[in-house]
């Protein structure tokens, strides 16, 4: 089938690999401009989706905007039968959704109507959720409120960090979207409405999230760390008044009874520290201001830590 495939980040580039490797024709690849990089920002940095099209040897095209016709006229002389959006970052007007005669879908990392919008797989762990998966879906107007094609769920590890199930869902998605654009060419894909009732949000991240509130529960705080990693990172000034990235860690199975935010003890294990909900949360990976990543063990090496 030919195709225009719209993508940004290393999420979408399983996708754009899956319909190379499926033997359709991608006629263009979509992806937003690339953005500066280093010290002076001098050098420009170019988008996974468009190293991806160049080494297949697709034409990519970074349109500033979408509306003021451009965008539509490249796509007019592409003459897609079917448009594949996977983590563009962009709302495509309603003139280029009605433009390929097999419609507009997309690769949604949640199990929609749950969790619509930028941080999908974010918000599911910051939520506590212990499953989720991959949703391809046709576009429509309102953002993530098209008809299901497909979908499949996947367990969330328990201590599965959002950079990991990243990476899992990609490849996933990259799967469900040849099957679902099998089903298209063919004729024979079912499209269940979403209940939007049932619709809940994933608005985009912002280092407002970042500070730990140790008055919280061990388990919700552990969903901090694993659901901001890598950005913008959990945050706690407990250690050095000053805001320390926590990376990794677990809750522990050990009562605490002290004020939430007290360090109970600290040593090569990790640093416990008391939660509101009376048990601890162990801290395993920091780093510092002006520091490296580094293990606890590392860390108090150099910065001792007495209780």
């Amino acid at each position: 089938m030919r195709i225009v495939f719209m993508g940004t980040p290393s999420f979408a580039v399983a996708s754009l690999e899956a319909l190379v490797r499926a033997g359709h024709q991608v006629a263009g690849a979509f992806s937003q401009p690339d953005k500066p990089v280093g010290r002076h920002q001098n050098k420009l940095q170019p988008t996974p989706v468009k190293e991806c099209a160049q080494a297949h040897g697709i034409p990519v095209y970074q349109p500033e905007r979408l509306r003021d016709g451009t965008a539509l006229a490249l796509l007019r002389e592409l003459d897609p039968e079917l448009i594949v959006a996977a983590a563009y970052g962009r709302i495509l007007p309603d003139d280029i959704l009605a433009l390929p005669p097999k419609g507009c879908i997309n690769v949604h990392s949640s199990l929609l109507p749950k969790y619509r919008g930028s941080a999908p797989i974010n918000w599911a762990i910051l939520n506590g959720e212990r499953e989720t998966g991959v949703t391809i879906q046709k576009m429509v107007h309102d953002l993530d409120a098209g008809d299901i094609i497909l979908q499949r769920a996947t367990p969330i590890g328990a201590d599965e960090n959002a950079a990991a199930l990243y990476d899992r869902l990609a490849l996933m998605g990259g799967e469900l979207l040849t099957q679902a654009v099998a089903q298209i060419e063919a004729g024979t894909a079912a499209c269940t409405p979403q209940d939007h009732a049932q619709a809940t949000q994933a608005p985009m991240l912002s280092k407002a999230l970042s500070p730990v509130d140790w008055t919280r529960s061990a388990q919700a705080i552990h969903n901090q760390i694993r659901g901001l990693y890598p950005w913008p990172a959990a945050t706690t000034d407990i250690l050095t008044g000053e805001p320390v990235k926590l990376w990794a860690a677990r809750t522990a199975e050990t009562p605490a009874a002290a004020r939430p935010g007290t360090i109970i003890s600290a040593g090569k294990e990790g640093i416990d520290v008391a939660c509101g909900d009376g048990w601890v949360l162990r801290i395993l990976e920091l780093q510092a201001p002006g520091g490296k990543r580094m293990s606890v063990a590392d860390y108090l090496r150099g910065h001792p830590i007495q209780v």
